[in-house]
């Protein structure tokens, strides 16, 4: 035992005196290497601050760099750099909005707007019978359409503005409108083209206040040819208003059925087709099935011949027609027409009703319905408002003649040219238009004794741009695009296209040696303008109507304002 312990001590004490001389070698190394590490310590935070430094020089240096370019440069070098910059952050925000909207998740806030949406497309349809579904019963409110218009004034703005107490306050302010002067000097040399013709008056106005921005003999009234459309429609919106719809009935006295016009000149064979089955069924309850059949056109009084005689820009007026009397096929545009519209719609509503299973006696003949006849069915067209707009799009002079007369009759005057002539008059003059020297002699303009102004047909414009009056926003919505729709659909095309094109919206107008434009544009700043040219005695329609289009491009294309070095 005793030797055993000897050995453990003495192996202890090898291992103790071992480890001892270990760590008296690793503090002498220590003491040694320390002062170096030190000393590359010491290197490497100088070298740092030196490093630091050079970048914190070479940083300011680009900065100052930056900040002399940036005042070296123009005010548009300016511009583009800061919407370079906002473009790029909403580019940003725009695509993590995207994301977001279309991520697959889902949320009870986007279920119950799917429901909702499904819901409110119930009803959708073109049925223009009452009680149906169709057309919204009013129009959009005007602000939602013509925006660009911007605030409306209060009443009594000045000349051409628009009535009402006006609701632009709670619109933003927009950019001023253009200068008479400036607006002068780019106008002037282009009204001056002798293609225009020796006769030329012109009127500009700011759609917002009505103020007189340009004016070549703006009262002067001359022959207006089809923008005496506008007049035609803002008296028969003001007389009838926009959800007005004209009805062709069908009633009976005994065995006698009467098919009654009450001026729809767009019922259609389809139309009248479904007229008869109602017909045929109201008949069959009542154990009707044999009748004569006659047709009544008195709605309407005097002529039925418009002064430029049998046309196929005009079928005959008379309160009942199918598809206004055409023989083509076609919907509008000239084409040949009926002889005896009235007439060829009784023959079609009498094979309509055989077809059904009554029998018809006879041929039809024309004869008044007595005031005490029963209804059977009745058809009705579409609003007021729809047919002003295709009246003003394809400058339909049947609709124009059928409107006007629609004037007249709720006016109280006999439903003729004259009659009608007078009632646009009274409507037009009630709303405080300028009409000194004005003339209807028809609602199509095809009258070449018709006369109007420019400061009427921009006053009509801005009208109906008024946002107090939303039942006339159709007068401006029903205006052809420039090179899209309508009768502009084919000008301001070439191989360049004109600068007017998708801006300029306008009637036109032409007759031989006639040719004028109205409507409206929104110039290079967002600034809703109404315009009018007029001319007459030009040679050539085609050049003519190249430099009216120019007139109105030239509106579109500018901001028009002096300079603020001038004057």
């Amino acid at each position: 035992m005793h030797d055993t312990g000897s050995k453990v001590r003495g192996t202890a004490n090898r291992a103790y005196r071992s480890g001892l001389r270990a760590a008296r070698s690793v503090a002498a190394h220590t003491r040694t290497v320390a002062p170096r590490a030190r000393a590359l310590a010491a290197h490497a935070r100088t070298t740092a601050l030196r490093a630091n430094a050079r970048g914190r020089a070479a940083v300011d240096a680009a900065v100052d760099g930056a900040r002399r370019r940036w005042r070296a440069a123009s005010p548009q070098q300016r511009l583009t750099v800061r919407f370079t910059a906002a473009s790029t952050a909403l580019g940003l925000v725009a695509a993590l909005l995207a994301v977001a909207a279309a991520g697959p998740w889902d949320s009870g806030q986007r279920t119950a707007e799917r429901v909702r949406a499904a819901r409110q497309e119930r009803g959708s349809g073109a049925d223009h019978t009452p009680g149906t579904p169709g057309r919204p019963s009013g129009p959009p409110a005007a602000p939602q359409v013509l925006a660009a218009a911007g605030p409306v004034p209060e009443q009594g703005a000045g000349e051409g503005g628009p009535q009402g107490s006006g609701r632009g306050d709670s619109r933003p302010e927009q950019m001023p409108p253009p200068t008479a002067s400036a607006l002068a000097d780019t106008l002037e040399p282009l009204i001056e083209d002798g293609s225009l013709g020796a006769v030329r008056h012109a009127s500009v106005v700011d759609a917002v206040t009505g103020r007189q921005l340009f004016s070549r003999d703006a009262r002067a009234v001359s022959a207006p040819a089809s923008t005496i459309k506008l007049a035609t429609a803002v008296a028969a919106l003001t007389a009838r208003g926009e959800t007005y719809r004209i009805a062709t009935r069908a009633v009976r006295e005994d065995d006698r059925v009467t098919l009654v016009g009450g001026g729809d000149p767009t019922l259609t064979g389809k139309d009248l087709t479904a007229l008869a089955a109602r017909t045929a069924r109201a008949l069959d309850g009542s154990d009707t099935h044999t009748v004569r059949l006659r047709y009544d056109t008195s709605r309407y009084t005097g002529t039925e011949r418009h002064v430029i005689g049998p046309n196929e820009n005009l079928a005959r007026v008379t309160p009942l027609m199918v598809e206004e009397g055409r023989t083509d096929g076609s919907d509008h545009g000239p084409a040949p027409r009926a002889a005896d519209p009235a007439r060829e719609a009784a023959d079609a509503f009498a094979d309509a009703l055989e077809d059904k299973g009554v029998t018809v006696e006879g041929a039809p003949r024309e004869r008044t319905a007595g005031k005490q006849a029963t209804e059977l069915a009745v058809h009705r067209s579409a609003p007021l408002g729809a047919l002003v707009e295709r009246m003003l799009t394809h400058s339909d002079n049947d609709l124009a003649e059928a409107l006007a007369r629609q004037t007249a009759l709720a006016a109280g005057e006999p439903a003729g040219f004259r009659g009608a002539g007078r009632a646009v008059r009274h409507t037009l003059d009630r709303l405080g238009l300028p009409l000194k020297g004005a003339r209807f002699a028809d609602g199509s303009g095809l009258d070449r004794a018709d006369r109007v102004s420019p400061a009427l047909l921009t006053r009509l414009l801005t009208l109906a741009a008024d946002p107090d009056r939303p039942a006339l926003r159709t007068v401006l919505t029903g205006l052809p695009v420039a090179r899209f729709t309508g009768t502009l659909g084919s000008r301001y095309g070439g191989e360049r296209g004109e600068p007017g094109a998708g801006l300029v919206r306008a009637k036109t107008g032409t007759l031989t040696g006639v040719n004028t434009l109205a409507g409206t544009v929104v110039d290079a700043d967002g600034r809703m303008l109404a315009f009018a040219f007029m001319t007459t005695g030009a040679a050539a329609r085609d050049a003519a109507q190249q430099s009216l289009d120019r007139l109105a491009s030239a509106l579109a294309n500018c901001g028009c304002r002096d300079s603020p070095s001038a004057g």
